[in-house]
């Protein structure tokens, strides 16, 4: 991901900025002649004449470069749990395009190996429709055809959609899609033998059928997600910004001092030389439009970051108790297709099968028993990668930070 190379030189650069912070400025050296008699132009023909050469040094209001050091760093010590937050949300991105193209894949397998039966419904109605004694009418044929058509159909589309899910996944691929292709011309059937692979729910207490938390419980829990540290150190530099701002009511310093060089007078008879110093400071007088105004700024950027910590974890809630739910549900669904549903679907087909067979049955009803049982496998599959995305989105809420010392440590 080269986001994450790019916020590695955004926290060099801030943490480079912060060692500058912390450093008075630079003294200011100054060279010049004063006094210079205009008529004559000559160094000696005036006492007053002299070579000055002075030095001055500003000192920055009380505590501002401590305390400019230290917000940004705060600001620097965001990357890090940022880049954490960022990896979360490219596992969950990536595990749904996956996800997505093996949904693809599979339906085109289950699809590619029910179409041979579809095939064979077509050849049973038209040797039926053949023959004097069947009972498959003229209508029957053009159903199994339709439906035959249907599924190719449904495969262009499936088709269509795996490789756009292909194509996306390439986007994090470090050598683009290559490698995904050449695993469809090894197994060009399908995903192999179409098992899933196994993703751990994290804290699976949680998420069974009668478990009961609280929404303290919860936030406390999110409070450590990468997203609200991240927030946490930013709150913690605007802060800082409002002590910053309370500085501005303290003066700066400006300390500055010169050496006056002279020349000897026309008469041979040395001339002192002469030393100034020198302290300079400003006087914050009429603070109400400037000074308070700052602090009244840096205090509302404070309240603002807390506000959108706020809506941060009232959305994060929100979205766990809306995906908790839907795991819920979704597990529910599973159950009853793999306890159930795909039994019952199985033995329909089958029953409509061996009915029509005896001629004791509708050609129709085979045919919407087949598709049944078809669907009822595809619902099945979109169950499972369902199943997984939702798990991959829960997984994201309890991301952890690598960062654990660092801010102690910078």
């Amino acid at each position: 991901d080269p986001w994450l190379a790019g916020s590695e030189f955004r926290q060099q650069a801030l943490e480079a900025e912060s060692m500058v912070a912390g450093t008075l400025p630079d003294p200011v050296v100054s060279v010049g002649l004063a006094n210079l008699p205009t008529d004559s132009f000559d160094f000696d023909q005036e006492a007053m004449t002299q070579f000055k050469v002075g030095v001055s040094q500003v000192f920055p209001r009380g505590d501002s470069r401590e305390l400019n050091r230290r917000r940004l760093t705060l600001l620097g010590e965001q990357f890090p749990h940022q880049r954490d937050d960022r990896r979360a949300r490219v596992a969950v991105r990536v595990a749904h395009l996956w996800l997505e193209a093996f949904r693809a894949q599979e339906t085109i397998r289950l699809i590619e190996k029910d179409r041979a039966l579809f095939e064979d419904l077509v050849d049973v109605a038209q040797s039926s429709y053949a023959s004097a004694l069947g009972r498959t009418r003229q209508q029957d044929l053009v159903r199994a055809q339709l439906e035959l058509t249907r599924l190719e159909d449904r495969l262009a589309m499936l088709h269509e959609r795996r490789e756009m899910s292909w194509s996306r996944l390439g986007e994090w691929l470090a050598a683009g899609t290559s490698g995904l292709q050449q695993q469809h011309k090894a197994h060009p059937g399908g995903a192999g033998d179409g098992n899933l692979p196994a993703l751990d729910l994290q804290q699976p207490r949680w998420f069974e059928e009668h478990s009961r938390f609280s929404s303290q419980q919860l936030a406390a829990t999110l409070k450590n997600h990468p997203a609200v540290l991240s927030l946490d150190r930013s709150i913690d530099a605007s802060e800082t910004g409002v002590a910053l701002a309370e500085q501005k009511y303290r003066p700066q310093w400006k300390l500055n001092a010169s050496y006056g060089y002279r020349e000897d007078d026309p008469m041979g008879d040395d001339r002192a030389d002469f030393f100034s110093v020198g302290v300079a400071f400003d006087l914050p007088l009429f603070t109400s439009k400037r000074q308070d105004k700052q602090v009244q700024s840096a205090t509302a950027s404070v309240e603002a970051r807390r506000t959108e910590k706020m809506l941060l974890l009232r959305n994060m809630m929100a979205d766990f108790e809306a995906q908790r739910a839907r795991l819920l549900r979704i597990n529910q669904r599973r159950d009853l297709y793999v306890s159930r549903l795909l039994q019952e679907m199985q033995e329909q087909a089958e029953a409509s099968l061996t009915a029509y067979t005896h001629d004791d049955g509708d050609f129709s009803e085979l045919v919407r028993a087949r598709i049944a049982e078809l669907n009822a496998r595809i619902e099945a599959l979109d169950i499972e990668v369902d199943r997984l995305k939702t798990i991959s989105q829960i997984n994201y809420f309890f991301a952890t930070t690598s960062t654990a010392g660092e801010g102690e440590a910078s």
